[in-house]
């Protein structure tokens, strides 16, 4: 088994062989996505993609926990800097990723930890795990691609559930929502998204490569559209008073 660090709170290890698992690690803000980890888990993805010994990518987090989302002291922030987000530039290259990419989710998976599932080819949820889409309720508009991705999966009346009153749903709604393949015992996620992972690498790579392209290939255009539409609407809505409200209340607490 291989191993290291992509950064102090990305964790890359080689379970098998053709296997990269990277594992968020910020347990004690329970997994949650600032700049940083942006950063690195972007470079992971960019990694594995462009490593040939490399068949499949799984992605996980730490002590039980997958992410829960964007880490809302970076929301505070409402200077206007002109740049993209680091978040759209780790979505970015996760929905490029030329190779399978499998998600195990345990614990919570909120916001961005329930979007970026939509660009995984595969999704496993232990029956604990927890899902939320609170944009809405924090004044925030969808990201991700998933006021597109979403409705695709899940169906319009599901995908305006989630979306729009933003309530917590469990493994089996996702499910159902066609967000994850499977529900698997709690704890099990890894074990189910690993087991796939082998089968996957055992099979030739450029017919798996290939048929991922196929798979998206009338998606991109319109995916990496919405992306930049939805950012626009997001950040203009994170500089405004609902949200900042919503984000004081949250640290008042």
């Amino acid at each position: 088994m291989g191993g290291g660090l992509v950064s102090d709170t990305v964790i890359v290890t080689e379970p098998g062989e053709g296997i990269r698992l990277a594992t968020l690690s910020r347990p004690a803000r329970r997994n949650a996505l600032d700049r940083a980890t942006y950063a690195a888990l972007a470079e992971a993805v960019r990694a594995a993609g462009a490593d040939e010994a490399v068949r499949v990518l799984v992605l996980t987090g730490a002590e039980g926990c997958f992410t829960s989302g964007n880490d809302l002291a970076d929301f505070r922030d409402v200077a206007e800097t002109g740049e993209e987000s680091a978040g759209l530039r780790f979505l970015k290259v996760l929905a490029a990723c030329p190779k399978p990419v499998i998600a195990a989710v345990e614990g919570f998976a909120i916001g961005i930890g329930t979007t970026l599932l939509l660009h995984c080819d595969l999704a496993y949820a232990g029956r604990g795990a927890r899902f939320r889409l609170p944009f809405v309720p924090l004044g925030l508009s969808p990201e991700g691609a998933s006021s597109y991705l979403l409705p695709l999966v899940a169906g319009a009346k599901k995908a305006t559930e989630l979306l729009m009153l933003g309530e917590v749903f469990g493994a089996e709604a996702a499910v159902e929502a066609g967000l994850v393949n499977a529900a698997t015992e709690a704890g099990g996620a890894l074990d189910s998204a690993l087991d796939r992972a082998r089968a996957l690498a055992a099979l030739p790579p450029a017919s798996l490569a290939a048929t991922k392209r196929m798979l998206r290939r009338g998606q991109a255009e319109i995916v990496a559209r919405t992306f930049e539409e939805e950012a626009r609407t997001f950040h203009a809505l994170r500089r405004g008073p609902a949200a900042q409200q919503a984000f004081a209340a949250f640290f008042a607490r």
